[in-house]
Order: C-alpha cells, then sequence, then structure tokens
C-alpha cells in the first residue's frame, strides 16, 4: 500500500512536470522540450495506472489531479510570473487541503 502511495506521489510530479513542460513545447513546435513532456506525461499515467491497482481510483485521481494542480499553480508563479491574489492563494490552500483529507480518509 505505501508503494502504491509513493507511486501516486510521483505521478502527481511527473504530471506537474508535463504541465509546465506544454509551455515550453510552443505547441509542440519544439523537438526537445515535446520529447521530455511526453516521456512525464507517459512515466505520469504508467503510475497512475499502477497506483489504481491498490488505491481507489477516485481517491488516487483526485490526490494525483490535485498535486498536478497545485504543483503547476506554484510553478507558474516561480517560473512564470502568473498573477498572486490572496483568492487564489486560498484556494491553492484549499486544494492541498483537499489532497491531505482524501489521503487521511483512506488509512
Amino acid at each position: 500500500m505505501n508503494q502504491a502511495w509513493v507511486m501516486l506521489f510521483i505521478a502527481g510530479l511527473l504530471e506537474i512536470g508535463w504541465a509546465m513542460g506544454l509551455k515550453a513545447t510552443q505547441g509542440f513546435t519544439r523537438p526537445a522540450p515535446t520529447i521530455l513532456t511526453l516521456l512525464a506525461l507517459t512515466g505520469s499515467l504508467l503510475l497512475l495506472a499502477r497506483a489504481v491497482q491498490v488505491l481507489p481510483i477516485g481517491t488516487a485521481y483526485a490526490i494525483w489531479v490535485g498535486i498536478g494542480a497545485a504543483g503547476t499553480v506554484v510553478f507558474g508563479i516561480l517560473l512564470h510570473g502568473e498573477g498572486v491574489s490572496p483568492l487564489k492563494l486560498f484556494s491553492l490552500m484549499a486544494v492541498l487541503g483537499g489532497i491531505v483529507g482524501l489521503k487521511l480518509s483512506s488509512g
């Protein structure tokens, strides 16, 4: 069970990687960023698929999406100068709270 959680966490990190990589591909016109983005996407989906063999699909998918969404927001702010507002930070904390709550409710 712990191994499935580790795979899910890594899958979430790879989701951040491929989501951020989409911008770098410039519409899949740049070969190196495109290859790296597709590798991260493939790895993320494979690890998610392995994790859901053990974990409940609803919980695992929501956590995977949450990690990806929250991480992409943070990196968008840090790397691309995306705006920050109190509502954005509150919403980010709500997503993180949801991830923690789902993990805790799964045992």
